[in-house]
């Protein structure tokens, strides 16, 4: 469940950056053969930055890649980087559903004030806001669930597969990772190689 999750948030991720780039290019295109400016393309990297980043932090928690001041971490005892570990999750999703609650206010006030932009699309902002509080609050969501699961850990006393699962991924961590992926980037590049 978790890898479907994922593969949906990085291809909807990538996705959007995807179509910016496009939206960039026949801008700049436009721009210097014909003189004319679509009037917009900055407007579209704005809503695509909100948004792509909301959907980044949920990749990037699922990933356990945020980053962490971990010089002392693995030098503690192995209760204490549980103890950390799970403060760590549990800190991250109050501010995950403390950021979801003040982004339900900015919609609220959106509405009420029936806000536009101020570009020459005029875009009513309650489009783009829904989708980038849609990316915060799944954030929020996937962060509180973490937190539940480094709980519950806690509680049954499973310290290890708590810092297992949650604490900072280490450098040599990252290596296999960067390798791994290296390595089937390669059989795939052989693969399609071959026939």
């Amino acid at each position: 469940m978790k890898q479907r999750i994922e593969t949906a948030l990085a291809t909807l991720f990538g996705g959007i950056f995807l179509l910016l780039s496009v939206v960039v290019a026949v801008e700049t295109i436009s721009r210097k053969l014909f003189n004319v400016s679509l009037q917009g393309a900055d407007e579209l990297g704005g809503y695509a930055l909100a948004v792509g980043s909301t959907i980044a932090f949920s990749l990037a928690l699922m990933g356990r890649n945020h980053i962490r001041v971990d010089v002392f971490h693995e030098k503690f005892p192995r209760g204490v980087q549980a103890a950390l570990n799970w403060l760590s999750i549990v800190a991250l999703a109050v501010f995950g559903a403390f950021i979801a609650w003040i982004a339900f206010k900015v919609i609220g006030d959106t509405l009420q004030y029936r806000s536009t932009a101020q570009t020459p699309w005029a875009t009513p902002l309650i489009w783009p806001q829904s989708v980038w509080y849609a990316g915060l609050v799944v954030f929020a969501l996937v962060a509180v669930g973490h937190a539940a699961r480094a709980t519950q850990l806690l509680v049954q006393r499973r310290l290890d597969t708590l810092n297992r699962d949650f604490h900072p991924k280490s450098a040599k961590e990252e290596l296999k990772e960067e390798l791994e992926d290296l390595a089937q980037r390669q059989s795939a590049g052989g693969t399609e190689g071959g026939r």
